[in-house]
């Protein structure tokens, strides 16, 4: 509707329309000082020099009636004395008069637009009361019903011109709230995609880090014994071919969100979106690492319980980032993994007894590692530790709550 309303009726800018206003009223007013004739037979003041001024005095100032609407409805009131008192003709006075009065009240505020209505209704008075005692004798109307409509006229054009603006100020506050909402949802979005990227990154990093890691050991493992151990460097190269299809595997299931219909990937092949892993996979991640060298002992403590999804990942997550950091970090060494289940909370404890990360890192900040099982667990609002045990060896433990009313299964 508003598109086809545009079309026929295209918008015109606003000094356009005034001027456009000012000119066709200027001209119709000097030409009708020379060549208007009243119907009553009223006779005014031949048109010279002096009255065509008056005109363009009266009428000019309409141009600027929006950014000085106090003063041209002042003005032209002013400028209106003079013309009454030589009693030149001028029809289209009425109309100037009603056009400063609607700016007036449509531009100005509701003192100053009051200041307008009374200046130009004692005008409006005054130019009745004038020409009813000049022209008695042809007057077709009693003074007190001309006065009466004449009231009413302005004290309605200005009653619209106040309602116009009302409504303008309205929209534009819309319009002002509609832009406030728009940069609020903008700041919004961003604020999304980069906790969205954060995610991203940290699945990344924990899917990376922890397969290409045991199949660094597995390569090692596998050129040590390339001339001596035939069979076990096939076993190692195998493993290496299942851990990074496995890889590719989860970083396809990360990053497949990012993969659209009609994004520039259009003939890639579709990103395997199954499920992400969680506690049900430890068994498949322990399997990993102990085919990495690195003997796991994992223990279970409770019945195993369906917990939310978020939940189930960052333990997952957790216990694989940890025992990658043992494969990096911990040299010879056993790792042990310790799984409760409690009514509203998962624990896992993930320890071994090599040198431990501190030794490694040497007084270095530690990685993006153990600063992203940090925000996992913090995002569910649970807690993490990470330091040195007693007697050697590293020790990773962290608790994750959960609602397990609200809880849901794989």
């Amino acid at each position: 509707m508003t598109t086809a309303r545009a079309k026929f009726f295209p918008r015109i800018e606003p000094w356009l329309l005034d001027a456009s206003i000012t000119f066709v009223l200027a001209v119709t007013g000097v030409v009708a000082l020379f060549v208007y004739t009243d119907p009553n037979g009223i006779e005014y003041a031949e048109a010279d020099a002096l009255g065509v001024a008056l005109v363009l005095v009266i009428t000019v100032p309409l141009i600027v009636r929006r950014q000085h609407p106090v003063i041209v409805g002042l003005g032209t009131a002013v400028a209106t004395l003079p013309f009454l008192a030589v009693d030149y003709a001028m029809p289209t006075a009425a109309l100037v008069l009603l056009i400063a009065v609607y700016s007036a009240a449509n531009y100005a505020g509701l003192g100053a637009s009051v200041l307008v209505l009374v200046v130009q209704s004692a005008v409006s008075v005054g130019y009745t009361l004038v020409s009813a005692d000049r022209h008695a004798d042809q007057q077709t109307m009693d003074t007190g019903a001309g006065l009466t409509i004449s009231a009413l006229v302005i004290l309605g054009v200005w009653g619209l011109g106040r309602g116009m603006r009302n409504r303008r100020l309205y929209t534009a506050e819309l319009e002002d709230r509609a832009r406030r909402l728009e940069r609020a949802n903008d700041v919004e979005v961003r604020a999304a995609i980069t906790e969205e990227r954060s995610r991203i990154a940290r699945e990344l990093h924990d899917v990376v880090a922890h397969h290409v890691s045991v199949m660094t050991v597995q390569a090692a493992g596998a050129r040590r014994a390339l001339h001596r151990d035939v069979d076990r460097t096939a076993v190692a190269l195998e493993a290496i071919e299942e851990i990074g299809r496995s890889a590719l595997a989860e970083m396809r299931r990360v990053v497949g969100v990012l993969r659209t219909p009609d994004g520039d990937d259009r003939g890639a092949r579709p990103a395997t979106l199954a499920p992400q892993p969680g506690l049900g996979d430890l068994d498949l991640l322990v399997e990993q690492v102990r085919d990495a060298g690195l003997p796991v002992d994992v223990t279970v403590d409770g019945e195993p319980r369906a917990v939310p999804v978020g939940v189930d990942l960052a333990a997952f997550r957790v216990i694989q980032e940890a025992l990658t950091n043992t494969i990096k970090h911990a040299g010879p060494s056993t790792a042990a993994v310790l799984v409760r289940y409690l009514p509203a909370e998962v624990h896992v404890e993930i320890s071994d007894d090599g040198r431990g990360v501190a030794a490694s890192l040497d007084g270095r900040r530690p990685g993006h590692g153990l600063l992203g099982m940090r925000e996992r667990v913090a995002l569910y609002g649970g807690t993490l530790a990470a330091g040195p045990r007693r007697g050697g060896g590293y020790e990773v433990r962290a608790k994750i709550p959960y609602d397990s009313n609200g809880a849901m299964s794989r």
